[in-house]
């Protein structure tokens, strides 16, 4: 899914058996081993929507500790169902126009063994379908960490179907579609709706390897949006907003990070060399935001904080994102602790503005996706995307300064559109009966898994110690 600026060459060919892949668009790969890798990326990718849900989980109070993990879940369900009816086809139909796709692959028709020569030429269609959805869902669940503690389940169920189908899908499309506005920002006038597979515009504009765009800033600035219209959590000033779990939020963090090495490095979309260094680069990209993050959360508050380390760490992976097929690994030293810095900057700011973004989502995946955006157009090598064979102008470090350009139009374009629509979708659908999208002040009181679920993560037995010591020695034993 890299937004290369021409179509990346195509593998050798040394398996085109016509009854195991019977196509007039063959893929072409060495023993199916890219297949093999993009299956096992797309298992990687899936276990971040989890890990989601344990790390917002974690962060939030015991009484709302199930109803963000059921969130994670009903996105991952919701989006599945939508992909299939159009959602793939409206991402990532290559007969579409400059702004979205067409319903050519709509209910999957037209995907299976072929490839999709200008987007995936080395797997077979419904392979990158699969990987794809991964991106998808988990983009949704994101939006929430925004909100927690304050949303209903039954209508943010209708704004995952709503939100994926004119959001997510239009910038998915801008960044990755062969036709898309943004993948072609310097040849915009060659841009037609064609059934022509082989009229196709030059390719040359912002570039985003892995959804610094369509994933982290499409979701961090939705959960802007989400939390003006649903206001501030009620606090009675005992009840402080503190994480109750530090332990599953190591432990989500620890799963988003495996999973982000499916993330980016199967948007190489092969088993290449270049899905190596996006795999390394993303992992040293993490070491590099933890440790800016609790250094300086050390000069402010003289702790070294789990939650910070935890943050920095997402915020260096989100960073790499868009720029993980394109740099080298100094350069993700660079822009892991630049984007820490800037999040944890972030996080400070919106206290200031007094929006209650709960647990970081505009903070972390929406500045973290800007600034990653930016970055990629400075350190952006050419000798990184011809590791699989593609060609690109490189970024300014390599004598192309117009590729910052064409950087910030994709993170200004894709933050608005994100922002501007989800919030008109928000507000129309709050006005709606039956829709409004907090809870009552009573539910919210009482937390989100009674009032919503009717169920808790964690049964809390009282008891006392002489009640202790007469069960001990009903029981034969004897407590000191």
């Amino acid at each position: 899914m890299s937004s290369a600026a021409a179509a990346p060459t195509p593998m050798p060919a040394s398996f085109l058996g016509s009854a195991a892949n019977p196509s007039s668009s063959p893929f072409t790969e060495t023993g199916f081993a890219s297949t093999g890798f993009l299956i096992m990326s797309s298992a990687l990718v899936f276990i971040m929507t989890p890990g989601v849900g344990l790390l917002y989980s974690g962060l939030s109070r015991s009484k709302n500790a199930l109803t963000i993990i059921m969130l994670s879940y009903l996105s991952y369900a919701i989006v599945a169902i939508q992909w299939v009816i159009f959602g793939f086809s409206l991402a990532f139909s290559e007969t579409g126009g400059l702004f979205i796709g067409d319903f050519n692959y709509a209910g999957l028709s037209n995907i299976g063994a072929n490839a999709m020569l200008n987007t995936a030429s080395t797997i077979p269609s419904i392979v990158f379908s699969l990987y794809q959805l991964q991106f998808a869902t988990v983009t949704v669940a994101i939006i929430f960490g925004a909100v927690t503690e304050r949303v209903r389940l039954l209508p943010a169920m209708v704004f995952i179907f709503v939100w994926t189908t004119l959001i997510y899908d239009p910038v998915a499309y801008w960044t990755w579609g062969s036709r898309g506005w943004l993948r072609n920002l310097s040849c915009l006038n060659t841009i037609v709706v064609s059934s022509d597979l082989s009229n196709i515009p030059c390719g040359i504009g912002s570039i985003d390897f892995a959804g610094g765009g369509p994933v982290h800033q499409a979701s961090g600035f939705a959960g802007l949006a989400y939390s003006l219209v649903l206001g501030k959590r009620r606090s009675n000033g005992q009840d402080l907003h503190k994480p109750h779990n530090l332990t599953n939020v190591f432990l989500g963090t620890a799963l988003l990070w495996f999973g982000w090495f499916g993330f980016n490095g199967g948007s190489a979309v092969a088993a290449t060399p270049r899905a190596g260094m996006a795999a390394f680069v993303t992992t040293i990209a993490a070491c590099a935001g933890g440790l800016s993050w609790v250094l300086i959360d050390a000069i402010r508050t003289k702790k070294v904080s789990g939650v910070g380390f935890c943050s920095g760490v997402l915020a260096g992976l989100v960073g790499i994102t868009p720029a993980s097929g394109y740099v080298a690994p100094w350069a993700a030293i660079v822009i892991g602790a630049v984007t820490a810095a800037a999040c944890n900057a972030s996080c400070l700011l919106k206290e200031v503005m007094g929006v209650d973004d709960s647990l970081d989502a505009w903070a972390l995946h929406g500045v973290g996706g800007f600034v990653g955006n930016f970055l990629a157009g400075v350190f952006a090598q050419k000798w990184i995307a011809q590791l699989d064979g593609t060609s690109i102008p490189g970024g300014a470090i390599d004598g192309n300064p117009m590729q910052i350009g064409y950087q910030l139009a994709g993170a200004v374009a894709i933050s608005a559109y994100s922002f501007v629509g989800s919030y008109i979708i928000l507000a129309i659908m709050n006005k709606i009966p039956g829709l409004h999208l907090r809870v009552s002040p009573e539910d919210e009181i009482k937390g989100g898994d009674l009032g919503e679920m009717g169920e808790v993560a964690y049964e809390l037995v009282e008891t006392s110690l002489p009640d202790m010591k007469h069960s001990a020695k009903e029981s034969g034993l004897t407590l000191a």
